[in-house]
This record gives structure tokens, C-alpha cells and sequence, in this order.
């Protein structure tokens, strides 16, 4: 794997196919789609950064690169991509083979440019929209967490704060002496005009006759502005005292009922409001939700608590009544907020749903960040806040504004991304007909990003077969070119360029080199993503029948064997993790939906398809490390037989980290012989652990749940769902101090074996 990593520490990007199958019918037998998971503003210690505009080709627009051929003589240079001959302009003239500008150093295949006439400066926006619906102590844990961010937030950032639960309040922080707040309705959809008019933002100045109304530039003054949205260094004393003073929602609730509550219109005034004040600049809605949607056209379930909330199975049936509703209203909001560029973050912390499922199209077209947590007074949420506004601790390298592009080499398509970003609606000459995930487009809007935002682009071949496939060996590569245009945190507008190439191969004797070039770990996650999204789009889909299938063809067509004879069958080494990846993939959160709530089920997959492959990986395929006395921390197979009484186990599925004592070792901590001078030693190896969990949790957001548990407690669940069933309650005998697994799945094993006889047929 250490080319691929260094490929990726070189241009953020991972493919599962390194050598690519070269004609339209050779990608279709290849199985694993023609993809590249790309990290946008991925960061390297050493990118340069050039002060200057990009040369740009005449015809197809691409950026000058490493791959353009250039005629130092003549001053031209040739496209890769449509080979158009661009001459340099006239502050190029010093350049000769010896004076290269960076932009054509051939290890510079990423790159940045950034244009000091260009500064944004619009600061960063935040308008926290918060549920008030909540028993008292989740109230106050919610208002002890939020002026803590409050005190993180940069100074010159500008603040707004609504709350909500049977009506919307919208707090004026501009007039600090008496709180005052705007009410709408929750029941009731409030258009932008009636907003305007409610909020009296054309007392003073009489409202412009026509044209939209978008901030300070349209006719909206900007005193009316800023009783909303406050700089936070001007607004702190207000806003907390704002929230010292919030009190639980005072509408009564009857026994039988749920509390009223309005997320649906509390979140499109939010949108509305920062629509009319400040369009196109970074902004971010924060919702801090703690329970279902009742009221209003986003409600995901009715007052009634006779009605449960809907199931995988309602969803399934399609028997529930206010999904399609809710998920419409969202699908509006997620294309107003990526008109205006703002980001939509979701804090739900509940032991119920709240509609994570209904929101997910909204979190995701926006590029939002998501935390779901069993109360606000949990880590998981508490840190995960943290961690966006404090950056020494963990910077998440918060941008917004992108808009994402690609180039390629004429026989390539694309398909679609999936990931977080949303469509521009740019048809042109690379776009394919069959769409994937957000397609039809070149362009692609990505409101908010972060160092960590990853996208998955799934290209199609589309070089027909022909007599000359094999003969022309001239023209062997196909071209890629990334842009991503983006306001980093420093408020610079920034362009970053990666360009790449890759050799395509056809005919008879490419196998071997397909082989030599597939990345298994990206083709785990590009499955993964594909398997996800087909799960959400497609009615009567069966994911792991088409995993399945996906599996044997890819076996049969790249593996050795005598036909008929399972026992011959073997896969390169290239290969040979592949059908592991895919085991634990059916049996992920991703695939089975069994035990998971349609909230959870949409929280990891709006997580799987934002972060990058080693990430996704561990989301797929846990990672587990054993410690005893007799070895140091060491690897050990995800599989029941690596549970021993003397042993401590971690296991890193990414959004738990579990930690779990072994009997003897539980009954030795109990008995508190850690304690002890003498059992130093002890002491060190129940330590061990909690080191490297703290290690783990410090690199990640959302911060992952930890679990520390023992052989037989209650909590070990959280490690025997993800091991490997080979000693079940109806196979042999376990080894001694191991354990067993009450289940009916298969092992890895008995699927291996199942493959195997069928690839060979």
C-alpha cells in the first residue's frame, strides 16, 4: 500500500484502479467503478503557494501544469487535455528550460494560487438556532456548552442567535438594553418578503421597488443588519445574558403528547434572515436540536405519542405519513442555502430521533458538519463543539465558498460525486448520461469545507474498442485536473490546482497490470459509497446480493484458478484483503440497517461520505490492538478468537472506541492490585490502552464515543457485534479464557469458502 500513501501525502488523492482499464467494456468487466477519492484542501506541510493569477488554456479553461508540453523557443505550450497550442504571455518571456515557473516543476502536481487583489471581506457568520424544548438539565448543559463557544468565537465574527420550540424567536442583539425578540408562528411557512416586513426592516428606508433584497448592497441598510447579527466581540455580554435568562419552552405539554416543536421553520427563517443580511459570505446555521420535529412543515412525527416515530421499516413501506413532506421542505432549504453559500450544521442530542434522516439532503448539499449524541451533556457533543471554534487543540481548517471543477482527458466522462457538495447545473462535453450521486455537471458548489471534506468522483470510460487500442502506445495516459476554489480561514480567496496522470492499458495481457495498480483500501470506500447511495435512491435494491455479485465477477475475472475447482482458486496479494473489506461491509452500520434508526443509519453515511479512505476504512473494517504481559501492544484479527482472559483489547470502529478488560485482567483491577507498588507492571498495561484511545480521539471529529468495558459486562456488545463469528454457541468448543458469539451469521470462513466455489464456476 505505501505507493498509494505516497501518492496521496502528494496529492490528497486515492483510486482504486491506478492503472486504468483502457476501453468502455474492459472498465465494466473491472467491477470496482473508475473513481478517485480526493481530499480538496487536504493539507501539506510543503504546498507552494504562488502570489499570481493562473495561465489558463484558451479552449477547455485547464491550468498550465507539469503534463503541458511546452516550446521554450517558441514560447507556447500544448494542453494536455485538448491539445491546443496556448501561447505565454509576455511576463512568461524570461522562461527556459533551466527557469521554470513552479507551476510546472514536475513534483508541484498540486499547487495553490493566491490573488492579493482578491481578499475577501466578509468575517465569518454564526447563527446559532437553538431548541428549547428540552427538560431542565439538558438545558443547562446545552447553555453551559454554548457560552463556552461564544467565548472561542474570533472576534470580528458576526453572531446571531433564534430559538425555537411552538414559536420562533428571533433575538435582536443589537439593542442590548432590553431584550427584545421577533415571534413567527411555528405552524405557519413565513415567506423572505413578510420576514422583512415582520422584522420592520423598512421602517427607515421604504423597500426597494423590485430586485431581490440581499444584503447591504440591495437596499438593505445596514444598521437593520446588525441588530441581528453582531461582531462577537461587541455582542458577548448581551448574548449571554440572553442565555442566562432562557427558560424551557412555557407552552404546557399534556401527558400524551410531545412538545411542540418547529425545527422546520425555525431553520428556514435562519436561512431567510442571513439570505437577506449576508448573501454569498461564510455563513453557518448551528441547529442544537433535542428532539422530533411536531409542527410546521418539517414535523417528522404527529403531538400524538400513540404514534411511534418512523422506522426503516415505515421508510421501507413507505407507510409513514410526513417523510416525503419534511424531506421536500429540506431539499427546498438545502437549494436556497446553496444559492446564498451557507452551511447547514446539525447538533442532535437526544435518546430519541429528531429527523437526522429528513435533514441529511440539507446537511450534506451544504458541506454542514454533523454530531449525534445521547445528550448534550455527553463528550461526544461537548468536545465535538469545542473543537470547531478552539484550533489549537484540533484544527478542523474551516473554509467556505468552494466551487469545485474538473478536467480530463476526452475519452473520460463523469459520472457524479458523492459526497458533500452539490451540483452547478454545468453540462458540457465531460458529462455522462448515466448520473451518479450529484451529476450532469462539471461544477460542483461545495458551501463549506474542511481539511478533512473528501469527495468521491466516479468517472466513466468511455474509448470504444478498436483496432488501434494496442498498437498506439504514444497516447497511453489520460489526463485529470482538479480546481477548488475556496476563501480559506484566513478570509484570502484561494485557487488549488492538483493535476494527474494515469496510464491506461487494454487488450489481452492487461491484467496483470490492472492488478498491479488497484488500491483495495479505496475500492472498499468507493463500494461503500456506491453501496450507501444506491440503498437511499433505489426502491427495491438488496445491497449485499449486489456486493456479492460485485465480489465473484471481480474474483473470477482477476483471480487464478483451474475452472470447476475451488480448491486451486488463489488471488493476488494485490487483491487478497479485497474480499475481507467486503465481508465486513455487509455486515457494517452501513449496509444493515437491523438495530439502527434511520437517524443513526443517515448520521454514518453523511460521515462515511465526507471523510478520507484510511478513516472510511476503519469505519468499514474496525481496527483491533492486543496487549497482555507476554508482547507489546500488537495487531490482532478482528475475530472472537482474539478475546483471551489476559488479555486488554482496543478496538477503533471510528465512531466508538471501545476499550475491554479480559475477565482475569477485570477481576485483577477490581481486586485493585494496579494499586500497588508491587504490580507496577499491572498498572502499566491497564494504562496502555486509555493512552492510545486518548491518541485516537484527539485526531478526530466528530470526537467518537469511548466505552470501557469486561468480558461478560453489558457494554462488551459494543465488541462482539463487530468481531468475526468463528466460534459461535454452536460450533466447537472456544479456547480456554476466550469467548463465544450468540449468532447465526456466517464467519469469514464460510464465505471465503462460498466465494471460492463460486468465482471458479
Amino acid at each position: 500500500m505505501t505507493e498509494f500513501l505516497d501518492l496521496e501525502s502528494q496529492d490528497g488523492v486515492r483510486m482504486p484502479w491506478n492503472v486504468l482499464p483502457g476501453t468502455k467494456q474492459e472498465a465494466s468487466n473491472c467491477v470496482v467503478p473508475v473513481s478517485a477519492i480526493y481530499t480538496p484542501i487536504k493539507r501539506f506541510p510543503d504546498l507552494p503557494v504562488l502570489p499570481y493569477d493562473p495561465l489558463r488554456c484558451r479552449t477547455c479553461r485547464s491550468v498550465l501544469n507539469p503534463f503541458s508540453i511546452v516550446d521554450f523557443a517558441a514560447k507556447i505550450w500544448i494542453c494536455p487535455f485538448c491539445f491546443q497550442r496556448n501561447h505565454f504571455p509576455p511576463h512568461y518571456a524570461s522562461i527556459s528550460d533551466d527557469n521554470l515557473p513552479a507551476e510546472l516543476f514536475p513534483q508541484y502536481t498540486t499547487i495553490e494560487y493566491e490573488t492579493p487583489a482578491e481578499k475577501s471581506s466578509s468575517s465569518s457568520v454564526f447563527m446559532f438556532v437553538v431548541d428549547i424544548c428540552i427538560i431542565e438539565e439538558e438545558m443547562a448543559f446545552l447553555k453551559s456548552a454554548l457560552s463556552q463557544a461564544i467565548d472561542l468565537l474570533p472576534d470580528n465574527s458576526l453572531v446571531g442567535l433564534i430559538t425555537f420550540g411552538t414559536f420562533v424567536h428571533v433575538h435582536e442583539l443589537g439593542f442590548g438594553q432590553i431584550p427584545k425578540t421577533y415571534v413567527f408562528k411555528g405552524s405557519k411557512d413565513v415567506s423572505k418578503d413578510q420576514l422583512l416586513d415582520q422584522m420592520g426592516f423598512f421602517l427607515k428606508k421604504p423597500k426597494p421597488p423590485t430586485g431581490v433584497i440581499a444584503g447591504a448592497r440591495d437596499g438593505l441598510s445596514s444598521e437593520s443588519i446588525s441588530r441581528f447579527l453582531l461582531p462577537a466581540s461587541e455582542c458577548e455580554f448581551t448574548l449571554n445574558s440572553v442565555l442566562e435568562e432562557l427558560q424551557k419552552d412555557p407552552w404546557p405539554v399534556p401527558s400524551d403528547q410531545r412538545a411542540t416543536r418547529c425545527t422546520g421553520t425555525a431553520l428556514s427563517v435562519a436561512a431567510s434572515l442571513l439570505g437577506a443580511c449576508v448573501p454569498g459570505s461564510g455563513a453557518r446555521i448551528m441547529a442544537f436540536i433535542g428532539g422530533p420535529s411536531t409542527e410546521g412543515l418539517g414535523a417528522i412525527v404527529s403531538k400524538d405519542l400513540s404514534e411511534p416515530i418512523r422506522s426503516h421499516k415505515d421508510l421501507d413501506k413507505d407507510s409513514d405519513p410526513h417523510y416525503h413532506k419534511a424531506v421536500k421542505l429540506y431539499e427546498g432549504l438545502s437549494k436556497q442555502l446553496v444559492h446564498q453559500g451557507h452551511v447547514l450544521d446539525l447538533f442532535a442530542c437526544a435518546l430519541d430521533q429528531v429527523g437526522v434522516a429528513e435533514l441529511k439532503v440539507a446537511v450534506e448539499k451544504t458541506g454542514g458538519l454533523v454530531v449525534l449524541a445521547e445528550s448534550f451533556g455527553h463528550s461526544v457533543f461537548k468536545d465535538s463543539l469545542r473543537r470547531i471554534f478552539q484550533s489549537d487543540d484540533y484544527d478542523l481548517g474551516l473554509s467556505s465558498n468552494g466551487v469545485f471543477e474538473i478536467n480530463c482527458s476526452k475519452d473520460i466522462k463523469i459520472q457524479g460525486i458523492i459526497g458533500p457538495c452539490s451540483s452547478l447545473e454545468k453540462k458540457g462535453p465531460l458529462c455522462s448520461d448515466t448520473v451518479i450521486g450529484q451529476g450532469n455537471t462539471s461544477a460542483w458548489k461545495m458551501c463549506g469545507l474542511d481539511k478533512a471534506t473528501t469527495l468521491c468522483i466516479i468517472f466513466e470510460i468511455v474509448k470504444k474498442d478498436g483496432p488501434d487500442v494496442s498498437i498506439q502506445p504514444s497516447s497511453n495516459q489520460f489526463y485529470f485536473q482538479f480546481l477548488t476554489y475556496y476563501q480559506h480561514s484566513s478570509g484570502q480567496m484561494r485557487l488549488r490546482v492538483t493535476t494527474l496522470s494515469r496510464r491506461w492499458v487494454a487488450g489481452s495481457g492487461s491484467t496483470q497490470d490492472l492488478v498491479a495498480g488497484f488500491d483495495q483500501e479505496a475500492a472498499a470506500v468507493a463500494m461503500a459509497r456506491l453501496v450507501s447511495f444506491k440503498m437511499e435512491i433505489e426502491a427495491e435494491f438488496d445491497p449485499i446480493r449486489w456486493l456479492d455479485k460485485a465480489l465473484i465477477h471481480l474474483c473470477s475475472r482477476f483471480g487464478d484458478y483451474q475452472k470447476d475447482s475451488p480448491s486451486s482458486f488463489s488471488l493476488s496479494p494485490r487483491l487478497s484483503i479485497f474480499p475481507q473489506f467486503m465481508f465486513n461491509l455487509r455486515r457494517s452500520q452501513f449496509v444493515q440497517v437491523f438495530n439502527n434508526s434511520p437517524d443513526e443509519t443517515a448520521y454514518f453515511r453523511i460521515i462515511l461520505n465526507r471523510e478520507n479512505v484510511a478513516n472510511s476504512v476503519v469505519m468499514i473494517q474496525p481496527s483491533l490492538i492486543s496487549y497482555s504481559f507476554h508482547s507489546g501492544p500488537e495487531p490482532a484479527l478482528l475475530d472472537v478468537a482474539a478475546i483471551a482472559a489476559d488479555r486488554i483489547l482496543l478496538l477503533d470502529s471510528y465512531f466508538t472506541v471501545v476499550i475491554f478488560h479480559g475477565a482475569t485482567i477485570a477481576q485483577w483491577r477490581k481486586a485493585g492490585y494496579h494499586n500497588q507498588p508491587e504490580h507496577q507492571a499491572f498498572a502499566q498495561l491497564l494504562q496502555a490502552p486509555h493512552d492510545d484511545a486518548a491518541v485516537i480521539i484527539k485526531e478526530r471529529f466528530p470526537v467518537p464515543r469511548l466505552v470501557v468495558c469486561d468480558q461478560h459486562g453489558s457494554q462488551a456488545r459494543f465488541l462482539l457485534a463487530k468481531l468475526n463469528p468463528s466460534a459461535t454457541y454452536n460450533s466447537d468448543a472456544p479456547l480456554p479464557g476466550g469467548d463465544v458469539l450468540f449468532t447465526d451469521d456466517v464467519s469469514f470462513e464460510v464465505f471465503l469458502d462460498h466465494l471460492q466455489r463460486l468465482a471458479v464456476q
